[in-house]
């Protein structure tokens, strides 16, 4: 082996090298949630986020490339998280499932309200990769209420026009929540439930390859 070669060795990153690169990308992002959940994107500047994150400045040009580079990946790690919330009811029964997405939906935002806002408005000036983002969590939202209503996540046009439409009021009502959090979650939970299974009875109606649930008893 020449010296080339032997120093190519040297320099090459281990896997404990990319680990802690993770582990501090993970931790710059945990900090710049604090952060935008406190203050708005322009008044933040690079300096007062490496001065609350305590690194140089250096440090989040590395990892993000620029400020806009932060404010996506703080965006696609809140995303990540509301996905999960929702992929992770598959082993539930039917009714339960629904339950617990709309409410761990309900409780995300009620805990992460200016991450939630960015995902659902389009972030900073309708930004088009936050809107891209906000799509790709709309799908795999609906493809969760879809494997939990039919057991398929293949979705016929008309379904797919009525769920969207239920989806965004969810949005709506759940915006208007946060704002003011006068009504209980269990009963704004509750509201959206309902709304979910009158919206699954107007699909039976046109689509009937896409039967509704049984209605639940009082």
């Amino acid at each position: 082996m020449n010296k080339s070669q032997q120093r190519g060795q040297a320099t090459r990153p281990t896997a404990r090298d990319t680990e802690r690169s993770q582990v501090r990308r993970a931790e710059l992002i945990a900090t710049g949630r604090k952060l935008f959940a406190d203050t708005s994107y322009d008044a933040l500047s690079m300096d007062d986020i490496a001065r609350q994150a305590g690194v140089a400045k250096g440090l989040i040009y590395y990892y993000f490339t620029n400020k806009r580079g932060y404010y996506l990946a703080i965006i696609e790690d809140a995303v990540a998280e509301l996905v999960a919330r929702a992929g992770s009811t598959h082993g539930l029964p039917p009714a339960e499932r629904v339950q617990h997405i709309v409410d761990g939906h309900l409780r995300y935002a009620q805990h992460h309200q200016a991450a939630y806002r960015a995902i659902v408005t389009g972030g900073v000036g309708f930004d088009a990769e936050v809107l891209a983002i906000r799509d790709t969590v709309r799908t795999r939202m609906l493809s969760t209420i879809a494997f939990g209503a039919w057991g398929r996540e293949d979705i016929p046009p008309l379904a797919r026009t009525a769920l969207t439409g239920w989806l965004s009021s969810v949005e709506g009502v759940t915006l208007d929540w946060i704002a003011e959090q006068k009504v209980p979650r269990e009963t704004v939970a509750a509201l959206l439930v309902r709304g979910l299974g009158d919206t699954l009875r107007v699909i039976e109606e046109h689509e009937p390859s896409c039967p509704a649930p049984p209605r639940p008893p009082r």
